[in-house]
């Protein structure tokens, strides 16, 4: 299987948002999820990290002044 679950990095650390993702999409200030269940999430966020083999998405909040 290739699915990875999608993790929020905030204040240190990592919570789970969606198991299961197989699909991910960033669009400018947003990241767009969905698993094979059909579930979707769009955070207002970015890519922090991709784990391939550990099968983990990291996301981050967007802070504009970035």
């Amino acid at each position: 299987m290739c699915e990875a679950n999608a993790y929020l990095y905030e204040n240190g650390q990592e919570n789970l948002i969606l198991e299961s993702v197989d699909k991910v999409v960033p669009s400018g200030t947003e990241v767009y999820l969905q698993n094979i269940f059909g579930q979707q999430k769009t955070i207002k966020g970015r890519i922090k990290e991709l784990l391939l083999v550990d099968h983990r998405i990291i996301l981050e909040r967007f802070t504009p002044q970035e």
